[in-house]
């Protein structure tokens, strides 16, 4: 169970553009296997690392902000896009937020 993406933070190629580090090399096979089918559904970088954080389970966006180092804003402005895009789900249960407020629990489909 991963409890930090930072492996999996943008880097450059020589054309400058950003890439996803899939995988480091020394990572077990089942690993770069999850890593290459995120990959290509990734549209924004925010919108990867929420995926990615994702893969720990069901979490709300408190959760999510702390796994992938987003803010809970930049999370919650994400969400509706990765619905319609039919990544993501509610899970149609509630978790407790950082401030103790009941938010909306989400899962990867």
């Amino acid at each position: 169970m991963r409890t930090s993406i930072d492996d999996f933070r943008p880097a450059t190629d020589d054309s400058g553009l950003p890439l996803f580090a899939a995988a480091r090399a020394s990572d077990p096979e089942t690993s770069k296997a999850a890593a290459r089918s995120v990959t290509p559904r990734m549209k924004t970088e925010h919108e990867g690392l929420i995926l990615v954080a994702l893969e720990c389970g069901p979490a709300g966006k408190t959760r999510i902000s702390e796994l992938c180092g987003l803010t809970d804003q930049q999370v919650i402005r994400r969400m509706r896009a990765l619905v319609r895009d039919g990544l993501v789900v509610p899970t149609g249960r509630e978790v407790p937020s950082a401030a103790g407020r009941a938010e909306m629990e989400w899962r990867l489909v």
